[in-house]
């Protein structure tokens, strides 16, 4: 099934990234470039750093330089993601492009790739919560509750997964098919982000 194999590969990145834990480490894709484990690597790459990111800019005795340094690098983060998604998106388009849709057949709430993205997302929130179970200098309550939490995670893997796999036998069939919205982010764009439009010239 296509979502236990994508999960594979987002235990691989954060794994990997946590040798050295640090969001300024070389990124290196063991994928080859026209491989979708390639795409899905560097997917989960991107959402672990920024995961860190997210942690460090939260720090109450944080430097508002470095502060707003980071917020830049949060969003041209979240650019590289949406990137991401969209090249995973084209990979599934390609894949059954020559599938007969049926004339009765529906489009998905959400395409094939977004909904990997929320597996990424809860690969890092899966593997972070088990940090947490595995404390030892945490309290029993401490531990307890986030027990409980990893409980509910994983039986979220379950239903995500279950979800993502259904789908993906929906398009090759032809019950469901999919299109691509690219994402028209107007706040990175100078010509349509006022503020940076006000900038020009």
């Amino acid at each position: 099934m296509f979502s236990s194999f994508a999960f594979k590969i987002f235990q691989e990145s954060i794994n990997t990234y946590h040798i050295k834990d640090d969001v300024y480490q070389e990124f290196t894709n063991p994928y080859p470039k026209d491989k979708v484990e390639h795409l899905l690597y560097r997917k989960n790459w991107i959402d672990t750093v920024q995961w860190h990111y997210e942690d460090i800019i939260r720090d109450p005795e944080i430097n508002p330089v470095d502060a707003l340094e980071l917020k830049r690098k949060i969003d041209a983060s979240n650019q590289d993601r949406t990137d991401l998604v969209e090249y995973i998106d084209g990979y599934f388009l390609d894949k059954h492009k020559n599938v007969e849709v049926k004339a009765d057949a529906t489009i998905n709430t959400e395409s094939p790739a977004w909904a990997i993205d929320r597996l990424s997302i809860l690969a890092l929130k899966i593997y972070h919560m088990q940090e947490e179970v595995d404390r030892t200098d945490a309290s029993a309550d401490h531990i307890e509750k986030c027990s409980k939490k990893l409980s509910v995670l994983l039986d979220q893997k379950k239903d995500l997964s279950s979800a993502i796999d259904q789908l993906l036998e929906d398009i090759e069939a032809g019950k469901k098919y999919m299109k691509v919205y690219k994402q028209m982010k107007m706040y990175n764009d100078d010509e349509l982000n006022p503020v940076l439009r006000g900038q020009k010239g």
